[in-house]
This record gives structure tokens, sequence and C-alpha cells, in this order.
């Protein structure tokens, strides 16, 4: 993490930002264990939400298969486990704020609360996005195997695809702050985000392509069309953060 000269109260060793690091790292690991334990008692619920899109695409109740006498303890342990990681966000975000924090300028660490509140919120779009392109996206795989396949989902592969997808979408909506930290670090800069537009386009495309496990077009253009508007979104803050700190100097100057 970059620290400013000009902010004193930042200065800190190496070992010091290790130790501060593995606490904020312990404290997102006992959120996630404790939310994790609402994703065990819920599973039922939880599962049959997750079952509407499958069950949407064909038409009628559907059901999962299990094949091995361990896959249902080990589909609510993962169940469980995203459940925690989901619901613990805003906790997770607060622990990152917290962290990169003592590298910003003294007003703007008073936007704490602003930007684990609108993490939160696109985590939530990201994650109900990714929800409602899951039975086009079910649509498409299916029959592009063809009429000779018999679609029967295993439970634990179903349930890690439907979990990876809306968790892929959550953290991809995250894109923004991720950037508008770094410009607000001064890591980053607007001009060369400006610049790089293309190499942005191409970058965004492979990434999305990694993180989501379908692979399937409709998914693919669900994330990528709104994370490179994000970065541009990003782009015009970083203008408008540059327009202010250029108007503040020459205040102070005159």
């Amino acid at each position: 993490m970059k620290i400013r000269n000009n902010n004193p109260e930042a200065k800190m060793g190496i070992l010091e930002h290790l130790g501060e690091l593995r606490s904020r790292l312990i404290r997102c690991l006992v959120a996630i264990a404790v939310c994790s334990i609402i994703g065990w008692i819920f599973f039922h619920q939880i599962l049959e939400f997750l079952l509407d899109p499958y069950c949407d695409t064909l038409g009628q109740r559907c059901t999962l298969r299990v094949d091995e006498p361990l896959e249902g303890l080990n589909t609510r342990f993962m169940v469980a486990l995203y459940t925690g990681i989901g619901l613990s966000i805003p906790v997770l975000l607060w622990q990152a704020w917290q962290f990169v924090s003592p590298g910003l300028h003294k007003h703007e660490k008073r936007h704490g609360a602003s930007f684990v509140l609108s993490g939160v919120l696109l985590f939530v779009v990201g994650c109900g996005l990714a929800f409602w392109t899951l039975p086009r996206a079910l649509d498409f795989l299916i029959d592009i195997g063809g009429e000779d396949l018999v679609t029967e989902f295993r439970a634990r592969a179903y349930i890690s695809f439907i979990i990876k997808m809306m968790l892929a979408f959550g953290i991809g909506f995250e894109f923004p702050l991720f950037l508008i930290l770094l410009l607000k670090l001064e890591i980053l800069d607007y001009r060369t985000l400006r610049k790089q537009w293309r190499y942005a386009i191409v970058g965004i495309v492979i990434l999305v392509a990694v993180i989501t496990p379908s692979g399937d077009p409709i998914s693919l253009l669900a994330l990528a069309v709104p994370m490179y508007l994000f970065y541009e979104a990003a782009v015009f803050y970083g203008w408008m953060r540059a327009r202010k700190v250029a108007k503040s100097s020459k205040e102070l100057i005159s």
C-alpha cells in the first residue's frame, strides 16, 4: 500500500503493515465462520431458492442427483461457506477500508460508511443480475448439448455452479470501488485509465470469461458490459477529483 509523505499518521513499517493485515484477515475469517453458521441452519431454504433457475428452465419441479454418501454433507458445507462469504461482505469491505484508510487524505477517511454501503449495494445488485441471467444461461448450456443428452444435474456440481456465478457477478460489481480506491491512493491516474480503454475492454472480457463458470455469451455480456461502464465511471470520478484538487491548490496559492 502506498503511503503519502503528507500524512504522517500513515507512516508504518513493513512489519506493522503485515501485522495490521494479519489482524484484518483474522477478523474477516471470523466473520465468514459466524455467517456460515447461518448458511448451515437455513440450508434447505437456500437450496430451494437456488433451485428456482433450474426449475424455471425445465418448466417443472426439479430435483438434484446425489451419487456419493458424503455428497449431501459436502453440499451443505459448501452452501454454508459460500453463504458465509456473501453475508460477511459488509465486514470484509469495512476491514478493507480500515486497512487502506491510513493512506488517504484526512477528508477522505470520513467516507468509510459510504464505501461499505456502496459495496454492499453493488454486491447485491451483481448477485441479483447473475440470478436473473441463470435461467437463460442454463437454457443455452442445456440446448447446446442436443436432445440426446438427458439433463440431470448432480447436487454439488449444480450448487457450486450457481453460487460461483452469483459470487463472480457480486465481486465483479465491486470493480468501481477497487478502481476508485487506487485513484484515491494515487496508485492509478485517471489519464492512464482513459488512454488504456482498449486494453481495458480486452482485459475485462478475459477476466469475465475466467471468473464466470458457465462460459456462455449471455453471462459474459451481462457482466462485461457493466464492468466496462464502471471503468468509464471511475475515469470520470478521477477527472472530477483531479479538478477539485487543482481548484483547491489554486485557492491556497491565491
